[in-house]
Protein backbone atom coordinates (compact mmCIF):
# COMPACT_ATOMS: atom_id res chain seq x y z
CA UNK A 1 0.00 0.00 0.00
CA UNK A 2 1.20 3.25 -0.75
CA UNK A 3 2.55 5.21 2.66
CA UNK A 4 0.73 8.00 2.34
CA UNK A 5 -2.54 5.84 2.28
CA UNK A 6 -1.48 3.72 5.19
CA UNK A 7 -0.31 5.89 7.77
CA UNK A 8 -3.29 8.73 6.36
CA UNK A 9 -1.08 11.13 5.69
CA UNK A 10 -2.94 14.83 5.67
CA UNK A 11 -1.19 18.03 4.07
CA UNK A 12 -2.66 21.82 5.27
CA UNK A 13 -1.23 24.66 5.07
CA UNK A 14 0.06 27.68 2.68
CA UNK A 15 3.80 27.99 3.23
CA UNK A 16 6.72 26.38 1.34
CA UNK A 17 8.52 25.21 4.18
CA UNK A 18 7.36 21.66 5.60
CA UNK A 19 6.16 21.29 9.09
CA UNK A 20 6.15 17.11 9.69
CA UNK A 21 3.75 16.52 13.10
CA UNK A 22 4.22 13.36 14.77
CA UNK A 23 1.76 12.10 17.83
CA UNK A 24 2.55 10.14 21.00
CA UNK A 25 1.66 7.32 22.21
CA UNK A 26 -1.85 6.63 22.61
CA UNK A 27 -2.73 9.47 20.34
CA UNK A 28 -3.25 10.65 16.37
CA UNK A 29 -2.96 13.46 14.35
CA UNK A 30 -5.74 15.00 15.84
CA UNK A 31 -4.31 16.05 18.57
CA UNK A 32 -2.52 18.36 16.95
CA UNK A 33 -5.79 20.38 16.03
CA UNK A 34 -5.27 22.86 18.55
CA UNK A 35 -2.24 24.24 17.57
CA UNK A 36 -2.11 23.39 13.26
CA UNK A 37 -3.87 27.00 13.09
CA UNK A 38 -0.83 28.46 14.36
CA UNK A 39 0.98 27.52 11.19
CA UNK A 40 -1.04 27.14 8.42
CA UNK A 41 -1.21 30.47 7.06
CA UNK A 42 2.78 30.56 6.82
CA UNK A 43 3.74 26.64 6.52
CA UNK A 44 2.57 23.18 5.02
CA UNK A 45 1.83 21.12 7.81
CA UNK A 46 2.00 17.25 7.34
CA UNK A 47 0.56 15.25 9.93
CA UNK A 48 0.28 11.53 10.00
CA UNK A 49 -1.21 8.76 11.97
CA UNK A 50 1.36 5.85 13.40
CA UNK A 51 0.63 2.20 11.88
CA UNK A 52 -1.96 1.16 14.60
CA UNK A 53 -3.47 4.47 15.22
CA UNK A 54 -6.24 6.53 13.64
CA UNK A 55 -7.27 6.37 10.09
CA UNK A 56 -3.58 4.64 9.51
CA UNK A 57 -4.30 1.00 7.60
CA UNK A 58 -4.50 -1.77 10.41
CA UNK A 59 -3.63 -4.52 8.01
CA UNK A 60 -0.04 -3.48 7.93
CA UNK A 61 0.71 -3.53 11.15
CA UNK A 62 3.55 -6.08 11.39
CA UNK A 63 4.42 -6.87 15.05
CA UNK A 64 7.87 -7.97 14.38
CA UNK A 65 8.28 -4.57 12.41
CA UNK A 66 7.08 -2.32 15.06
CA UNK A 67 8.79 -4.07 17.99
CA UNK A 68 10.97 -1.72 18.49
CA UNK A 69 11.39 2.33 17.31
CA UNK A 70 12.49 1.55 14.17
CA UNK A 71 9.69 0.52 12.36
CA UNK A 72 8.28 3.83 12.88
CA UNK A 73 11.04 5.72 11.84
CA UNK A 74 11.52 3.35 8.65
CA UNK A 75 7.98 4.79 7.78
CA UNK A 76 8.97 8.70 8.63
CA UNK A 77 11.89 8.02 6.30
CA UNK A 78 8.87 6.29 3.90
CA UNK A 79 7.13 9.23 4.10
CA UNK A 80 9.68 12.21 3.52
CA UNK A 81 10.93 10.21 0.69
CA UNK A 82 7.35 10.27 -0.74
CA UNK A 83 6.83 13.76 -0.21
CA UNK A 84 10.21 14.42 -1.78
CA UNK A 85 11.07 16.57 1.51
CA UNK A 86 14.32 17.98 2.85
CA UNK A 87 15.44 20.14 4.73
CA UNK A 88 12.17 20.18 6.72
CA UNK A 89 10.91 20.92 10.57
CA UNK A 90 10.06 17.58 12.61
CA UNK A 91 7.70 18.25 15.65
CA UNK A 92 7.14 15.22 17.77
CA UNK A 93 5.12 14.66 20.64
CA UNK A 94 6.50 12.06 23.41
CA UNK A 95 7.60 8.96 22.19
CA UNK A 96 7.59 10.26 18.71
CA UNK A 97 10.58 12.41 19.92
CA UNK A 98 12.84 10.14 19.73
CA UNK A 99 11.38 8.82 16.35
CA UNK A 100 11.90 11.90 14.83
CA UNK A 101 15.59 11.92 16.56
CA UNK A 102 16.58 8.66 15.03
CA UNK A 103 15.33 9.60 11.45
CA UNK A 104 17.21 12.74 11.43
CA UNK A 105 20.68 10.52 12.40
CA UNK A 106 19.85 8.20 9.81
CA UNK A 107 18.98 11.03 7.36
CA UNK A 108 20.35 14.27 8.68
CA UNK A 109 19.12 15.63 4.78
CA UNK A 110 15.41 15.24 5.60
CA UNK A 111 15.00 17.43 8.78
CA UNK A 112 16.23 20.93 9.20
CA UNK A 113 15.53 21.69 12.96
CA UNK A 114 13.55 18.79 15.51
CA UNK A 115 10.81 20.25 18.18
CA UNK A 116 10.44 17.76 20.78
CA UNK A 117 7.45 18.21 23.32
CA UNK A 118 7.63 16.09 26.49
CA UNK A 119 10.42 13.87 25.32
CA UNK A 120 11.89 11.11 26.91
CA UNK A 121 15.05 9.18 25.67
CA UNK A 122 14.73 6.74 28.56
CA UNK A 123 11.64 5.99 30.50
CA UNK A 124 13.00 3.67 33.45
CA UNK A 125 15.31 5.34 36.12
CA UNK A 126 19.04 3.59 35.51
CA UNK A 127 21.86 4.51 38.36
CA UNK A 128 22.09 8.71 38.04
CA UNK A 129 19.67 9.10 35.95
CA UNK A 130 16.11 10.24 36.66
CA UNK A 131 13.21 9.25 33.96
CA UNK A 132 10.37 9.63 35.76
CA UNK A 133 9.84 5.60 37.12
CA UNK A 134 11.16 2.29 38.31
CA UNK A 135 11.09 -0.66 36.82
CA UNK A 136 8.85 -2.48 39.22
CA UNK A 137 6.33 0.58 38.34
CA UNK A 138 6.39 -0.05 34.52
CA UNK A 139 6.47 -3.94 35.00
CA UNK A 140 3.00 -3.44 37.00
CA UNK A 141 2.01 -0.59 34.08
CA UNK A 142 2.02 -3.66 31.81
CA UNK A 143 0.30 -5.77 34.37
CA UNK A 144 -2.69 -3.75 34.84
CA UNK A 145 -2.80 -2.88 31.02
CA UNK A 146 -2.47 -6.26 30.34
CA UNK A 147 -6.11 -7.64 32.82
CA UNK A 148 -8.14 -4.06 31.39
CA UNK A 149 -6.35 -2.31 28.71
CA UNK A 150 -9.94 0.19 28.44
CA UNK A 151 -9.82 0.57 32.37
CA UNK A 152 -6.36 1.67 32.42
CA UNK A 153 -6.78 4.26 29.52
CA UNK A 154 -9.97 5.85 31.47
CA UNK A 155 -8.04 6.12 34.63
CA UNK A 156 -4.66 7.17 33.06
CA UNK A 157 -6.00 9.95 30.76
CA UNK A 158 -6.65 12.36 33.75
CA UNK A 159 -3.12 12.45 35.12
CA UNK A 160 -1.36 12.33 31.75
CA UNK A 161 -3.76 15.32 30.19
CA UNK A 162 -4.04 19.01 32.34
CA UNK A 163 -6.79 18.36 34.61
CA UNK A 164 -6.99 22.07 35.48
CA UNK A 165 -7.91 22.88 32.18
CA UNK A 166 -11.28 20.49 32.78
CA UNK A 167 -12.91 17.43 31.69
CA UNK A 168 -12.98 17.64 28.00
CA UNK A 169 -9.64 17.32 26.62
CA UNK A 170 -9.14 14.82 29.20
CA UNK A 171 -12.13 13.00 28.08
CA UNK A 172 -10.81 13.37 24.50
CA UNK A 173 -7.16 12.07 25.05
CA UNK A 174 -9.01 9.09 26.78
CA UNK A 175 -11.69 8.39 23.98
CA UNK A 176 -8.27 8.41 21.83
CA UNK A 177 -6.68 5.50 24.01
CA UNK A 178 -9.40 3.51 23.86
CA UNK A 179 -10.19 3.89 20.12
CA UNK A 180 -6.60 1.87 19.47
CA UNK A 181 -6.63 -1.87 18.90
CA UNK A 182 -5.71 -3.27 22.62
CA UNK A 183 -3.17 -5.35 21.23
CA UNK A 184 -1.25 -3.13 18.88
CA UNK A 185 -1.51 -0.30 21.88
CA UNK A 186 0.29 -2.67 24.54
CA UNK A 187 2.87 -3.84 21.77
CA UNK A 188 3.76 0.19 21.87
CA UNK A 189 3.66 0.61 25.39
CA UNK A 190 6.17 -2.02 25.52
CA UNK A 191 8.28 -0.30 22.74
CA UNK A 192 7.54 3.37 24.36
CA UNK A 193 8.46 2.29 27.89
CA UNK A 194 11.44 0.15 27.83
CA UNK A 195 13.25 2.41 25.00
CA UNK A 196 16.93 3.72 25.92
CA UNK A 197 18.26 6.24 23.40
CA UNK A 198 20.54 8.06 25.62
CA UNK A 199 23.08 7.24 23.50
CA UNK A 200 21.56 8.33 20.61
CA UNK A 201 21.06 12.38 21.62
CA UNK A 202 24.83 12.86 21.07
CA UNK A 203 24.43 11.80 17.53
CA UNK A 204 21.63 14.38 16.42
CA UNK A 205 23.28 16.11 13.59
CA UNK A 206 20.52 19.41 13.51
CA UNK A 207 19.08 22.10 16.02
CA UNK A 208 16.55 20.91 18.25
CA UNK A 209 14.46 22.64 20.85
CA UNK A 210 13.22 20.78 24.38
CA UNK A 211 9.74 21.46 25.32
CA UNK A 212 8.99 20.76 28.84
CA UNK A 213 6.38 21.05 31.01
CA UNK A 214 6.66 22.89 34.96
CA UNK A 215 4.78 19.38 35.79
CA UNK A 216 5.20 16.18 33.91
CA UNK A 217 4.56 12.98 35.41
CA UNK A 218 5.61 11.29 31.96
CA UNK A 219 8.83 13.18 31.67
CA UNK A 220 10.07 14.79 34.35
CA UNK A 221 11.87 18.34 34.36
CA UNK A 222 14.81 16.08 35.02
CA UNK A 223 14.57 14.52 31.55
CA UNK A 224 14.33 17.67 29.88
CA UNK A 225 17.30 19.03 31.48
CA UNK A 226 18.81 15.80 30.78
CA UNK A 227 18.48 16.36 27.17
CA UNK A 228 19.58 19.60 26.97
CA UNK A 229 22.48 18.33 28.28
CA UNK A 230 23.31 15.62 25.94
CA UNK A 231 22.53 16.55 22.76
CA UNK A 232 24.35 19.11 20.85
CA UNK A 233 22.75 22.48 19.91
CA UNK A 234 19.65 22.36 21.92
CA UNK A 235 17.31 24.60 23.58
CA UNK A 236 14.89 23.93 26.62
CA UNK A 237 12.13 25.84 27.17
CA UNK A 238 10.22 25.04 29.92
CA UNK A 239 6.68 26.22 29.86
CA UNK A 240 4.21 27.17 32.58
CA UNK A 241 1.98 24.67 31.39
CA UNK A 242 1.73 21.05 33.37
CA UNK A 243 1.00 17.91 31.98
CA UNK A 244 2.21 15.87 29.02
CA UNK A 245 -0.04 17.18 26.40
CA UNK A 246 0.80 20.92 26.50
CA UNK A 247 -0.17 21.18 22.81
CA UNK A 248 -3.94 20.41 23.30
CA UNK A 249 -4.00 21.66 27.05
CA UNK A 250 -1.97 25.05 26.26
CA UNK A 251 -1.82 24.93 22.86
CA UNK A 252 -1.29 28.92 22.79
CA UNK A 253 1.70 28.42 24.83
CA UNK A 254 2.82 25.89 23.13
CA UNK A 255 2.71 27.10 19.90
CA UNK A 256 4.90 30.29 20.47
CA UNK A 257 7.70 28.49 22.01
CA UNK A 258 7.63 26.36 18.12
CA UNK A 259 7.10 29.24 16.35
CA UNK A 260 10.15 31.19 18.04
CA UNK A 261 12.46 28.38 16.87
CA UNK A 262 11.31 27.75 13.34
CA UNK A 263 11.49 31.68 13.02
CA UNK A 264 15.29 31.35 14.41
CA UNK A 265 17.89 31.15 11.28
CA UNK A 266 19.86 27.82 10.62
CA UNK A 267 23.01 28.34 11.66
CA UNK A 268 25.13 27.03 9.03
CA UNK A 269 28.97 25.35 10.57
Amino acid sequence: MNVLKRNNVTILGEGEKVLLFAHGFGCDQNAWKYIQNFFTENYKLVLLDFVGAGKSDLSSYDPEKYASLDGYVTDIMEICDALKLSNAIFIGHSVSCMIGALASIKRPDIFEKLVFIGPSPCYISIGDYIGGFDKETIDALFEVMEEDYISWARSIAPSIMDSKNGNERTRELSDSFCSIDPIIAKQFARVTFLSDNRKDLPLIPVESLTIQCSDDMIAPLAVGEYIHANTPDNTLVVLEAYGHCPHMSHPTETAKAIMRFCSKPVQVV
